[in-house]
């Protein structure tokens, strides 16, 4: 019968080193270096570093382990649209609200908001631009807000005061009486 040979230690003998996997960190901590990756990668999205972002995403992706795939594709989705979106620009902030309107209407929240914020940004006194948040506000249930906003835009054009009856995005506030005081301030 062949006798299995067992692998023994001898004193002072050295054992054979294996090289450092290539997802471990430099640092030795045992982390995977992918998920310092996507660590640094989350970090660039919120700098709005949308294309650095992208790549280290795109890097990600070739070591990421199965539970982390769909979350980075997911990422790097939102990289490539932002990136798009802020190398959009536009003739006037007129063109950018009816922009940030079509984003309303399709049901960007967000994306919207970006773009009013950015005109309000730019232009702090923009009628158009404070009814444009009022409207997104209503539609979320942010009432409060929305008011604000409307307050803001009618102090700045009373006009918006005659559009803002109509406008069904405002139907949820109809029955709040600063709404109704708002807008029509002539009744007693």
């Amino acid at each position: 019968m062949a006798r299995m040979h067992e692998a023994r230690e001898t004193p002072g003998a050295r054992r054979p080193r294996t090289a450092p996997s290539k997802a471990r960190s430099a640092s030795g901590d045992g982390q995977p270096r992918v998920f310092q990756d996507y660590q640094n990668a989350l970090e660039l999205m919120q700098d709005n570093k949308f294309e650095k972002a992208r790549a280290l995403f795109e890097k990600i992706l070739r070591d990421a382990p199965p539970e982390l795939v769909e979350r980075v594709r997911m990422y790097q989705s939102v990289c490539e649209r932002r990136g798009a979106d802020s190398s959009r620009s536009f003739a006037s902030p007129e063109e950018q609200y009816d922009y940030a309107v079509s984003l309303l209407n399709a049901g960007s929240f967000e994306d919207a908001r970006d773009q009013f914020d950015a005109i309000l940004g730019t232009y702090p006194n923009s009628d158009f631009a404070h009814y444009g948040v009022a409207l997104l506000n209503s539609m979320t249930g942010q009432n409060e807000e929305a008011l604000e906003h409307l307050a803001r835009a009618v102090e700045l054009n009373p006009a918006l005061r005659i559009q803002a009856r109509t406008d069904p995005d405002f139907i949820d506030m109809v029955d709040d009486p600063r709404f109704t005081e708002l807008l029509y301030p002539e009744i007693p």
